[in-house]
C-alpha cells in the first residue's frame, strides 16, 4: 500500500503568514505590560507595617501597566487597519497577549488584593474560584472572537459580540484602584468589599454574552465628524491633568462603566444617534 504524498509547502512561510512589524510591536508592548503587572503583583508585600500601613505602590504600578496595556491594545489593531496590514497572525498574537494582560493579570490581582480578604480563611478557595471564572470566560470570549473573524461572521467587525476583555480589565483595574484609594484614606467599606466579587462575575457573564458593543474601528485619522468628540476628549484629559488623582480614581471607573451600560441602551437609540456616537460609515470598511 503506497503512502500518501505530502502536501507541497509554500516556499516562504513568513510571507504567507504576513507578519507585520509595527502592529505586532504594539501587541508585544501589550504582552510586556501584562507580564510586568504580574511580576509586580507577585512581589507586592501586602502585610501592614508597624504603623498599620500597607505599601500599595507595587499594586498601583501593576494597575498602571494593565491600563497601559489597554492603550497598546487600542492602537495595534488601529495601526494595522490604517496601513492595510491586518493578518491572521496579528489577530492570534493579539488574543494571546490579551489573555495575559486582560485575563490572567486582572484575575490574579483582584484575587490577591480584594477577594482574599473578603472571604474567611476556610472559604479562601471561593476567591480563587471567582477569579478563575473571569479568566475562563475571557479566554472563551477571545476564542469566539477569533472564530468569528476567521468565518467573517458578525461579532468580529464593527460590532463586538460580548463585552470586550480589554474594557472588562480596565473596569476591574480602575475599581481596584478606587478601593485602594479608599483604604489609603482609612475609609471602612464594610460589605462593599463584596461588590468587586459581584462585578467580576457580572463581567464574566457579559464577556460571553450576545450583547453587541461598538468597536469604534471607524474612528481614526480619516474620520470627518469628530470635532465635538475631539473637544470632549480634550476637556476630559484637561480635567484629569488639573485635578489629577482626585478625579482619576473616579473618572476611569465611570468611563468603562458608561461603555458597559451603552451596550444595553444602544438598541433603543435611533440610527442617527448611533451614527453620531460611533462614527459609523455607510460604505463598508475597506480594512475588514
Amino acid at each position: 500500500m503506497s503512502e500518501p504524498m505530502p502536501k507541497p509547502q509554500p516556499e516562504n512561510l513568513e510571507e504567507k503568514l504576513k507578519i507585520y512589524f509595527l502592529p505586532n510591536l504594539l501587541t508585544a508592548g501589550n504582552l510586556f505590560c501584562g507580564f510586568v503587572a504580574l511580576t509586580k503583583i507577585v512581589d507586592a508585600n501586602l502585610a501592614p507595617d508597624v504603623f498599620g500601613k500597607v505599601d500599595w505602590m507595587p499594586i498601583k504600578l501593576a494597575l498602571g501597566f494593565i491600563l497601559l496595556a489597554c492603550i497598546f491594545d487600542l492602537f495595534d489593531g488601529r495601526v494595522a487597519r490604517m496601513g492595510g496590514v491586518e493578518s491572521p497572525f496579528g489577530r492570534e498574537f493579539d488574543s494571546l497577549a490579551d489573555l495575559v494582560s486582560f485575563g490572567v493579570a486582572p484575575a490574579f490581582l483582584v484575587q490577591r488584593v480584594v477577594l482574599a480578604d473578603v472571604f474567611p480563611d476556610e472559604y479562601r478557595r471561593i476567591s480563587w474560584f471567582i477569579a478563575s471564572i473571569y479568566l475562563l470566560c475571557g479566554a472563551f470570549r477571545l476564542a469566539r472572537f477569533n472564530c468569528l473573524a476567521a468565518m467573517n461572521a458578525p461579532g468580529a467587525g464593527k460590532d463586538f459580540l460580548g463585552f470586550p476583555i480589554p474594557s472588562a480589565a480596565g473596569l476591574v483595574a480602575s475599581l481596584t484602584l478606587l478601593i485602594i484609594h479608599f483604604n489609603e484614606n482609612e475609609k471602612n467599606l464594610g460589605n462593599w468589599n463584596y461588590f468587586i466579587a459581584f462585578v467580576l462575575i457580572f463581567l464574566s457573564a457579559m464577556m460571553v454574552s450576545t450583547v453587541k458593543y461598538p468597536s469604534f474601528k471607524s474612528l481614526g485619522l480619516r474620520s470627518q465628524n469628530t470635532f465635538v468628540k475631539a473637544i470632549g476628549v480634550a476637556l476630559f484629559v484637561g480635567f484629569i491633568l488639573i485635578l489629577r488623582e482626585k478625579i482619576l480614581y473616579y473618572a476611569l471607573p465611570a468611563f468603562f462603566t458608561i461603555y458597559l451600560i451603552y451596550g444595553f441602551v444602544r438598541p433603543s437609540l435611533s440610527r442617527a444617534w448611533r451614527r453620531e456616537i460611533e462614527e459609523e460609515e455607510d460604505e463598508p470598511d475597506s480594512a475588514n
